[in-house]
């Protein structure tokens, strides 16, 4: 199993950024999904959950209305779209892959089996 992410850079405050996780090993819609994060100085934070065949979609406060997250089965990929971006949204994003396709505990890492290296977002003016 491995999970790479791609996508990150350098945004203007507003401006949109896509990231992306190749998921191998696995077949992606068959678990649910997530993208954390974790800003420097600060514990990782859930971000986002997709549910077992893209059924559902939960998202933290802080990115709802702004963020999507979606799963491509052709490519095997898992997205995070990232529109008006906030100085506050500067971290390192990660995929993750659920154990469990059950809806309890999206928020608790420990649910979590597998994750990406991680790719780095920074929103700057």
């Amino acid at each position: 199993v491995q999970l790479v992410e791609s996508g990150g850079g350098l945004v203007q405050p507003g401006g949109s950024l896509r990231l992306s996780c190749a998921a191998s090993g696995f077949t992606l819609s068959e678990y649910a999904m997530a993208w954390w994060r974790q800003a420097p100085g600060k514990e990782r934070e859930f971000v986002a959950h997709i549910a077992y065949r893209f059924t559902d979609r939960n998202y933290a406060d802080s990115v709802k209305g702004r963020f999507t997250i979606s799963g491509d089965d052709a490519h095997n990929t898992l997205y995070l779209q990232m529109n008006g971006l906030k100085p506050e949204d500067t971290a390192i994003y990660y995929c993750a892959r659920k154990t469990s396709v059950l809806a309890a505990g999206i928020r608790r890492e420990y649910n979590y089996d597998y994750w990406g290296q991680g790719t780095q977002v920074t929103v700057s003016s």
